[in-house]
């Protein structure tokens, strides 16, 4: 059998780096339950893993309205920023729902005030990809290079890819959060119920714990008797009172 030796293609070596930046940004946010954390880290790695992209962006609408922004580098924030007018390549990739790009922005007429903010720090080409997360939410990673022409097609494929691949993620940020919120409601809830609270507290005394870990306590007992959790405190609560009692 004979094995071919020669040098890995040009594609062969983009499809290697765009797997490796999809691992990556995948490994930063599985466990990431805050969406600005989330955009931050997205923005830092997509600038750092994309060989000819200098900074990275990403511009959110929650309902339609601006809802945040993240960059690479700060100084370039206000080119993600919807405040600062709609014209922009973010915005007409999310309006049109496609990738909308520039190679030289030289000489470039779609976004005049964008542009020309562009330069003056800087920015010499763009590509600018739609990103769906949810119901609610949507926007557009931005791919920034400091020399003309330096976004290729192949940069365009990527840029694609990982839109798709962060919308996903992004969209489990954000179901991670719900369930996040969810559950500290229901902890609330617990707290105010009166026996629960009671039970917590004797947890505490007894273990010199904070509420949160004594609630884990109350909730990890109910899950190996399989009953329920005030079941759990009012037994708990019933045998403090008796042991004082005797």
């Amino acid at each position: 059998m004979n094995l071919d030796t020669r040098e890995p293609t040009i594609d062969t070596i983009g499809v290697l780096e765009t797997a490796a930046l999809l691992r990556e940004l995948t490994a930063g946010l599985i466990a990431v339950d805050d969406f600005d954390r989330a955009l931050a880290e997205l923005v830092r790695i997509a600038s750092a893993a994309v060989p000819g992209v200098t900074w990275c962006g990403f511009t959110a609408l929650r309902a339609g309205e601006p809802a945040g922004v993240a960059a690479s580098d700060d100084r370039l924030a206000e080119l993600d920023d919807l405040r600062h007018g709609p014209d922009s390549p973010a915005m007409s990739a999310i309006r049109r729902r496609e990738m909308t790009s520039s190679e030289e922005l030289d000489g470039e007429q779609r976004w005049p005030s964008w542009t020309a903010r562009a330069r003056r720090l800087g920015v010499r080409g763009v590509i600018s990809a739609p990103v769906d997360v949810d119901e609610q939410v949507i926007g557009a990673i931005n791919l920034y290079a400091d020399a003309p022409g330096a976004l290729t097609t192949r940069h365009q494929l990527t840029a694609m890819l990982l839109a798709e691949h962060a919308g996903l993620l992004l969209a489990a940020v954000r179901d991670r959060a719900r369930r996040t919120a969810e559950a500290g409601e229901r902890d609330s809830a617990l707290l105010a119920d009166g026996v629960v609270g009671q039970a917590i507290g004797v947890i505490m005394t007894q273990r010199g714990c904070p509420a949160p870990e004594a609630l884990d306590v109350l909730r990890s007992a109910a899950s190996s008797l399989d009953i329920p959790l005030r079941e759990v405190a009012e037994r708990l609560v019933l045998t403090v009172s008796r042991s004082r009692a005797g």
